[in-house]
């Protein structure tokens, strides 16, 4: 009997820097001196107060399903930090728990699309959304997205299209660029997918991690939109899975029956435990952990120029740099696992983001600990010289 292949949809490009975590785990075999420039999640663990909720919970608690749509417990605390930060008006029922801001996003693109849909993401830009668009059967178009607009869409781009796109996903702060959005071309771009009745889907999970640039929320330019946010970044909640949606009426009620067949629910550990993140204990440690980054940020941008390295996204939130490497190669993966090979720091190269011109970019995280920087750099250095 014949095998039966595998359907189309699981034909999707690789998440690259998965593929350099295996190296890395390779290279630890062989190796003690691997340094991480290449993961994109904090190096710390959850708040303690997180901790200590969550010990609470496994003591105290069930923990079996929730409601499809989170606990009451968790969703009231996101509605209450989206009103405390941002001055918008959230209610309990107009949040979605997720399985992380991954699931939330898959979820709205099944809600809210029909395969042959065309969904516009930017490039460079999270690899897994380009790839999961890819497998629900939706077309992709990649707007290009460089320095002159400081790697970021604008309406003028928008307005150039050939063809309008069902749905377009922003991020603010982006991934790889660490970009963000200012507030008036935030606005412009929410009422022009309004007004040409294009679903905005506005991933917003680094909020809180900036460096002196403020971050927006879309629902401040209407509700129409789809908010992504997540425990993950700022909360050092990577492993948790929870996240959440903002979701317009119409969207909320086809997430939640997706959500009910797909996962049940989020997991009650984590959303019991989550309501501690957004308190006063945590924010304070967490802010701790921004003032990091962003000396980690001052320590890099200082010490690029000795790679050569003098073109790159201006990093004005999440832990990124995306870094033109052209001066030293045409090929980021090849030259990103030599470097691997040769001196134990581990770099993504920047075909995970951009399949056109990732050939000659990296992405480098600065979310470890300064010495840690300080050291990949070194061998850099070394390395190059």
């Amino acid at each position: 009997m014949t095998p039966r292949s595998a359907s189309r949809r699981g034909g999707v490009e690789p998440f690259h820097v998965m593929e350099v975590l295996k190296a890395v785990a390779e290279r630890r075999r062989t190796h003690d001196d691997v340094v991480l420039l290449c993961v994109g999640q904090p190096s710390t663990p959850a708040p303690a107060a997180v901790l200590a909720a969550a010990e609470q919970a496994l003591r105290t608690d069930v923990l079996g399903y929730t409601e499809a749509v989170g606990t009451l417990a968790f969703r009231t605390a996101v509605a209450t930090h989206y009103r405390d930060r941002y001055r918008v008006d959230v209610a309990p029922d107009e949040v979605i728990v997720t399985t992380g801001s991954s699931g939330g996003f898959l979820l709205t693109l099944l809600a809210a699309f029909d395969p042959g849909d065309l969904v516009a993401i930017t490039r460079p830009g999270y690899p897994a959304y380009r790839n999961d668009i890819v497998a629900t059967g939706c077309r992709l178009l990649e707007l290009e997205c460089g320095p002159e607009t400081r790697y970021q869409p604008t309406v003028a781009m928008l307005d150039a299209l050939p063809e309008r796109p069902a749905g377009l996903v922003i991020a603010s702060p982006a991934n790889p660029t660490g970009t963000i959005i200012d507030g008036a071309e935030l606005a412009a771009i929410s009422a022009w997918c309004a007004a040409n009745g294009v679903l905005l889907i506005s991933d917003e999970i680094y909020h809180g991690i900036s460096f002196g640039r403020p971050t927006d929320c879309a629902w401040h330019y209407g509700r129409e939109s789809v908010v992504l946010g997540s425990l993950s970044k700022y909360q050092s909640m990577t492993g948790w899975r929870v996240g959440w949606l903002l979701l317009p009426k119409a969207l909320r009620r086809p997430v939640e029956l997706l959500q009910g067949n797909l996962a049940i629910c989020a997991p009650a550990i984590s959303q019991a435990a989550g309501v501690a993140a957004f308190g006063a204990q945590a924010r304070s440690e967490l802010d701790a952990h921004v003032r990091r980054y962003a000396a980690n940020r001052d320590l890099l941008l200082a010490r690029l120029p000795e790679l050569g390295i003098t073109s790159f996204a201006p990093p004005d939130g999440a832990f990124y740099a995306w870094c033109d490497i052209g001066h030293l190669t045409d090929d980021s993966q090849r030259w990103c696992a030599e470097v691997l090979a040769a001196t134990g720091v581990a770099l993504t190269p920047g075909i995970d983001f951009d399949p056109a011109d990732g050939h000659r970019f990296m992405r480098l995280s600065f979310c470890g600990t300064g010495a840690e920087l300080t050291e990949g750099i070194n061998r850099l250095v070394a390395h190059l010289g």
